[in-house]
């Protein structure tokens, strides 16, 4: 009895088609609301379990030095600067390879994701050994960090170099997996690796029991590990359910794929980088005024990840819908989503601004006992939390420039709201009209209501709702 291979062949890439497929009808023409919380919801939790590993982070820090808890946020817009290239690639790999799982072109989708694989893998390497060898002088002549802390900033910095490769590769195969529209099990993975981290944080950080005090050493050697077991969970949910999805090293780049990719990230990678220098330029601003500024700016920052959690999962999932309605064709019920998305995100994050307003100072009082800081740290919160709405929507905006490949406008959005308002605004109210912590704080609260009205105009009227891809006819 002979075997038909080619009909064999036929079978199996159907049923690889169906795996990669499965979830795009659902995302394509389901319910927005109800499609939006089933994709929004695992990414949602996921983010909700990363806030409170680095709520807890901060807590231990500032039980082991008062000051020391202000570390990490100085290294955070340089990571942001860093990661300005994993930010362009991941934008066109969410909306090339959803795009191609719209409109049912599987091989293709296949090939992008091990394009995307190998050069993310590559600039990760390249971006762990600049930073490395770049940090001292960062952290000494660009934003001065307070003397108080820069040891400690030198030593965290040095092993959060590796968790910068690690995340190229982590966020690489989140992205793929999120374009598929695959949400759960991939938030699963990192909540286990995040809740290993929340446990042996504050054993290396204070040095409880057998473990050495590691203080920034152990806080930074846990998120290294996070992403290693990130990487390893999410390497095993590609290659068991998405065979389709080879994700390997390739050297088949081609013109054509490049010119897209670029013209979707340069925007993106425009934005990062130029969102990394000013934030590296506000964090300057900050430590010129002090030691108190920095570390009531870092407290602050913790409380309002807390807030604006819904932000991370509810935008992941808008850029996923648009992306697949726009390659099935979908246009208008694609600016439907979108603008849905934004009013929607813009009730919950109002809803968390007022249940934290009244409370703002005993969460403050969980991190510092110096009532200078206590009273600094109020005064952020007090002029920062009504604002958060407004970077709800703002951020709906680049998630949409993600899922639609249309990604210069919320650029230049976020430009203006950074340079022109934060950074400009900020010195010319703290410094030059002599208004100091004040002025810092208002120039941030400016720019989220100045980015959140432009933002909600261009999701409602702007010219993106079509896709970028070209469609095999």
């Amino acid at each position: 009895m002979s075997v038909d291979w080619g009909f064999m062949a036929e079978i199996d890439e159907a049923r690889e088609a169906y795996a990669i497929g499965k979830y795009r009808d659902r995302v394509v023409s389901g319910p927005i609301f109800r499609t939006l919380l089933w994709l929004g919801a695992p990414l949602l939790l996921s983010h909700l379990i990363f806030v409170a590993y680095h709520v807890l982070d901060a807590y231990w820090l500032s039980l082991y030095g008062e000051v020391t808890v202000a570390v990490p946020r100085q290294v955070w817009p340089v990571i942001m600067l860093f990661q300005a290239l994993l930010n362009a690639l991941t934008a066109a790999c969410m909306s090339i390879v959803s795009q191609y799982i719209g409109s049912k072109d599987y091989r293709e989708a296949s090939l992008s994701a091990s394009r995307f694989f190998t050069v993310a893998f590559l600039i990760g390497a390249a971006q762990c050994i600049l930073l490395l060898s770049l940090r001292e002088y960062i952290f000494t002549w660009v934003i001065s960090t307070p003397p108080e802390i820069f040891e400690d900033m030198m030593k965290y910095s040095a092993v959060i170099s590796l968790d910068v490769f690690f995340n190229c590769i982590s966020f690489t195969y989140l992205t793929l997996l999120q374009s598929v529209g695959d949400t759960k099990r991939p938030a699963l993975i990192n909540g286990i690796a995040v809740g290993i981290n929340t446990l042996l944080d504050p054993f290396l950080v204070l040095g409880i029991g057998p473990f050495p005090r590691l203080g920034v050493i152990g806080a930074s050697a846990t998120d290294v590990l996070g992403k290693i077991i990130s990487i390893i969970g999410l390497t095993y949910i590609i290659r068991k359910s998405y065979p389709e999805l080879k994700v390997r090293f390739t050297r088949d780049i081609n013109v054509e794929w490049i010119r897209l990719v670029l013209k979707i990230g340069l925007p993106v990678m425009a934005l990062g980088l130029t969102n990394g220098f000013a934030f590296l330029a506000q964090l300057r601003i900050i430590n010129l005024l002090g030691i108190v500024a920095a570390t009531a700016y870092s407290i602050g920052f913790v409380i309002m990840d807390i807030v604006d959690g819904a932000l991370w999962g509810l935008s992941g999932a808008n850029s996923i819908m648009v992306g697949q309605n726009l390659g099935a064709g979908n246009n208008t019920r694609a600016r439907e989503i979108s603008y849905k998305t934004a009013l929607l995100l813009f009730g919950l994050v109002a809803v968390g601004s007022a249940l934290v307003y009244p409370v703002r100072v005993t969460l403050v009082e969980a991190f510092a006992q110096d009532p200078k800081i206590i009273a600094e740290a109020e005064l952020f919160l007090r002029t920062l939390l009504p604002t958060l709405p407004f970077f709800g929507i703002f951020m709906i905006a680049m998630s949409t420039g993600r899922g639609s490949g249309h990604t210069t406008f919320p650029t230049l959005i976020g430009i203006l709201r950074l340079w022109a308002v934060r950074v400009g605004l900020g010195y010319l109210l703290a410094f030059t009209m002599g208004m100091g912590t004040l002025g810092a704080w208002l120039a941030i609260s400016l720019s989220n209501i100045v980015g959140g009205i432009i933002a909600i105009t261009w999701i409602r009227y702007g010219g993106w709702a079509k896709a970028v891809i070209k469609k095999e006819h």
